[in-house]
């Protein structure tokens, strides 16, 4: 399969009590940790080190190496590590336990993509390339922040 045959559905998915894992503390892990962290005080975030972003977010941080066991009850997990081989492995542990995994920027391997999200209040607006343009849904999405917040559309 190719890329452009891949078909992402755009859903919002109900994390509440759900244990969530991010594997891979450096500066993407700490990416994907930092847009978790606005919808979600609960996840686990396993790494050997730790960007130091890492301390201002409400998530646990455990400091040791991945092992398949990390993934015992967890309902969706971020391989965010620095290696694409680690990576792999993470999604292909995930997969054999029926758990959800995205790997960072690696759509070819993912069960889900993230979307460039705006948040304000119980609003949240998701723009979605299909794993295609990332660069174009973060600009579209600034064009609706910035259209939001200039109308005031939103009222907290």
């Amino acid at each position: 399969m190719k890329r452009e045959d891949m078909i992402f559905l755009p859903i919002a998915i109900n994390i509440t009590g759900k244990k969530i894992l991010i594997i891979g503390g450096g500066r993407v892990g700490y990416h994907k940790a930092a847009i978790l962290s606005r919808f979600t005080d609960k996840a686990t975030v396993i790494s050997p080190v730790f960007h130091e972003g890492f301390a201002s977010l409400p998530f646990v941080l455990v400091k040791k190496a991945y092992s398949k066991d990390d993934l015992d009850g967890a309902f969706l997990v971020y391989a965010c590590t620095e290696s694409d081989s680690l990576n792999a492995q993470i999604k292909s542990d995930a997969a054999e336990k029926g758990i959800l995994a995205g790997v960072c920027d690696n759509p070819m391997l993912c069960d889900f993509v993230s979307p460039a999200i705006f948040k304000a209040g119980n609003v949240s607006i998701a723009v979605t390339s299909n794993a295609q343009d990332v660069r174009r849904s973060i600009d579209i999405r600034n064009q609706l922040k910035n259209l939001v917040e200039k109308q005031q559309l939103i009222i907290e």
